[in-house]
């Protein structure tokens, strides 16, 4: 297989899990990044005593070995992960880490292939008698990789003197629009929630051709990101799929989740003139103990905290999110014309995703219910 193919694969991955995270928010915000998910995982499944594991992971990921998940790794990281933002494009910073009890006895190999092919810190600890300071040292350096965005990813009690290892990931990405939003056309409008009432809230508009499109059911509208003057091997969006029903989410992400290939299959390929266009600012918070997620999908072996944040406003959109596993012993686009007189008012609950195109690779996912909730640390 293909490295492009292994990544595109990763989709539909990204798409199950979202159905399953988001669903159990139950009708509220939230937020993840599968991305920061996968290289977690990926970690965990390359590292010392992760051969216990490889069945379940390579199950979960539909991979086919570590080798092709290194692989596919190794491309996030030169394409996907690559700082351009000195050119114009946008900023991303990925950073990896594993912390592990300094008692036990691990093949030197592994500090070898964590810091020279992950590009992580390697930190031997002493979780026995200091596991709580070890927690404070995770959390802050999440911190610092995401730009002061995700804090307090490891919760009190979730490191103990039984602890063995924590394998870390924090993502973070700023990017902005190709087409700014101009600041003086923001107006609050209301926003329908599913119980029936509405909130008002800041809509932002243009006047500008926009990439939608629509389907059976939903619209999808693609806000490109700035493109870096060198930057030519990626190409960075934003999506908002809106179902025509203001209560037709859930519907859409089981339809998102159980259609092979729905994201490459339902990208707008034309700009068209829009009789309405608005768009709500927002920002979500989103932070959860993976673990039993995971363990309906069939990984039953980790546990996994995870964190996410993700704001947009007129300028574009700022993201983070982290993920740590704490180990204890024991793009095709669609190039149909567009009908004529659409509109797109995101003014009830719909699905978002930032991703790379090229390579497909899904950076977050998340759902908004109510706009006027912001996030907070």
């Amino acid at each position: 297989m293909s490295v492009r193919k292994a990544m595109k694969k990763q989709n539909d991955v990204a798409m199950n899990l979202a159905r399953h995270v988001l669903s159990s928010a139950s009708e509220s915000n939230a937020v993840f990044s599968p991305a920061s998910i996968n290289s977690a995982i990926t970690m965990y499944a390359a590292g010392p005593g992760g051969d216990s594991v490889a069945s379940e992971i390579l199950s979960f990921l539909r991979s086919s070995s570590i080798d092709e998940l290194k692989t596919v790794f190794r491309e996030l990281s030169s394409i996907v992960y690559a700082y351009s933002s000195a050119s114009g494009g946008p900023k991303m910073k990925a950073a990896n880490g594993l912390w592990i009890d300094k008692s036990l006895r691990i093949d030197p190999k592994y500090k070898d292939l964590f810091e020279n092919f992950f590009k992580a810190v390697y930190v031997p600890v002493d979780f026995r008698s200091k596991s709580e300071e070890v927690r404070k040292e995770v959390n802050s350096w999440v911190e610092h990789h995401t730009n002061n965005l995700i804090r307090n990813l490891l919760p009190r009690e979730s490191v103990t003197s039984l602890t063995d290892k924590i394998y870390a990931n924090a993502l973070y990405f700023k990017g902005a629009w190709e087409r700014p939003f101009q600041k003086y056309c923001t107006r609050d409008r209301d926003f329908h929630l599913v119980n029936g009432t509405t909130v008002s809230v800041p809509f932002m508009t243009s006047s500008a051709d926009q990439y939608v499109r629509a389907y059976n059911g939903f619209k999808v509208l693609r806000l490109p990101y700035r493109q870096g003057s060198d930057d030519t091997n990626r190409e960075f969006s934003m999506y908002f799929y809106l179902p025509d029903q203001k209560d037709g989410l859930d519907d859409l992400l089981k339809k998102m989740a159980s259609t092979p290939g729905f994201l490459d299959s339902h990208i707008p390929g034309y700009k068209d003139e829009l009789e309405e266009f608005r768009i709500p600012k927002f920002k979500i918070e989103f932070g959860f103990s993976v673990t039993s997620v995971l363990d309906r999908l069939g990984l039953r072996s980790m546990s996994m905290y995870h964190k996410a944040c993700v704001e947009i406003d007129e300028e574009g959109a700022e993201a983070a999110a982290a993920t740590a596993i704490v180990e204890e012993d024991g793009c095709a686009l669609d190039m149909e014309p567009p009908p004529k007189k659409l509109d797109f008012v995101a003014d009830h609950p719909f699905i978002f995703l930032i991703r790379e195109d090229k390579t497909g690779t899904v950076l977050f996912v998340g759902q908004l219910f109510e706009p006027s909730e912001s996030c907070s640390d």
